[in-house]
């Protein structure tokens, strides 16, 4: 009952978080979409399309997502209007034929530059941009570069102000938000692997199982990089994220391992014995990833790691037990091998359960929101 009630409320806090995030950003999006345009227009921008449609693409969910996406737009910008200008300038273009022949020669290089940069694929378009434009507007190549780049610094910095100012969202708080729906899918995860060792479980029911960590420790991984980008530019003092997404990647290991070992079901002598110290290590174990996952949303100290202490405890004597009785002797070598390979992970699961205590104590009451952007 209070595993449900945990669940319950560690769902609520998510979906609560999620709204506010989402409605935060589309707040941004949309003032920055306006302020671009209204601040193009008054300074007599030519082309007042792009300085709006900057501002939206660098308005990102979170500051450090911003400032990577404005770094990479306004080096993408620049190096396209540099290039395509260049070769606007250097090459006559008076004929159709003649556009076609320039364009291929802007666009061809630098297309496959942007195909081994992906952020970088604004490179091309600047270009085409830059070559196209003067047909249209009846300007040189040099001006259309030229007021190319001032429309994308005018977007970009008005997309950058408003992220700043505009119910900022910090990239340090959805590194809780994704940390904490990690240790919920491992919870959830280890609870039916380690009940799986009734009947054993196929490869598919195993794949279903691990289903979205994966995904998870690959959205902390993206998210951890923003928080380290604000850390960089001084815009949080938070603690660094290696410690966190190394502790979550090694609970994953271990949880293949578990996996692995629960593919095989144990004989019905010994799963007698065992499955009630394995039932009771899986009900401490879900309690105390989800838990500590709402420690990490709260600023809260880390839960208590005793009780998860005690059932492995009680699971490690039974073992001895079997083992002083002769009861595994008889058992086959692949049984054996998952047999000792399942406490080999719930041992190593209790050291990166302490070094998730450690982690969760460093993100804890100590660090204060108004720390963060």
């Amino acid at each position: 009952m209070k595993l449900r009630e945990t669940a319950w409320a560690w769902l609520r806090t998510r979906l609560a978080a999620l709204r506010r995030v989402h409605l935060a950003l589309a707040l941004r999006v949309t003032l920055a979409a306006i302020a671009a345009l209204v601040v193009a227009q008054a300074v007599s921008i030519p082309l007042p399309l792009w300085t709006v449609l900057t501002a939206v693409i660098v308005t990102q969910m979170s500051v450090g997502r911003s400032l990577k996406a404005s770094a990479d737009y306004m080096v993408g910008t620049i190096g396209g209007a540099i290039y395509g200008g260049l070769v606007a300038i250097i090459i006559p273009h008076q004929s159709e034929w003649a556009l076609l022949i320039v364009l291929f020669i802007a666009v061809a290089p630098l297309a496959l530059y942007a195909a081994t940069r992906a952020n970088m694929n604004v490179v091309p378009i600047t270009a085409i941009i830059v070559l196209l434009v003067p047909t249209i507007t009846h300007t040189t190549p040099f001006y259309s570069a030229l007021f190319r780049v001032i429309e994308v610094g005018l977007g970009a910095f008005i997309g950058l102000v408003v992220s700043f100012i505009v119910l900022p969202s910090s990239a340090h708080r959805q590194m809780r938000q994704v940390a904490s729906r990690t240790l919920d899918l491992m919870a959830r995860a280890l609870v039916e692997l380690l009940a799986g060792q009734r009947e054993g479980l196929d490869d598919d029911e195993l794949h279903r199982l691990q289903d979205g960590i994966g995904q998870a420790l690959t959205d902390l991984n993206t998210v951890g990089a923003e928080v380290e980008r604000e850390r960089r530019a001084r815009l949080s003092r938070v603690p660094e994220t290696g410690p966190l997404r190394r502790t979550l990647l090694r609970l994953r290991h271990d949880l293949v391992i578990v996996g692995r070992a629960a593919r095989v079901a144990l004989p019905p002598e010994i799963r007698q014995r065992l499955q009630p110290r394995l039932d009771a290590i899986a009900t401490a174990t879900a309690t105390y990833m989800r838990a500590n996952g709402g420690a990490l949303l709260s600023h809260l100290a880390p839960a208590s790691l005793e009780p998860f202490e005690t059932a492995l405890r009680a699971y490690t004597d039974e073992i001895a037990a079997m083992r002083q009785e002769g009861a595994t002797r008889a058992l086959p070598g692949e049984v054996t091998e998952r047999f000792f390979a399942m406490g080999f992970a719930l041992e190593q699961m209790h050291q990166n359960f302490i070094d998730l205590e450690r982690v969760v104590r460093d993100w804890g009451p100590a660090i204060e929101e108004e720390t963060e952007v």
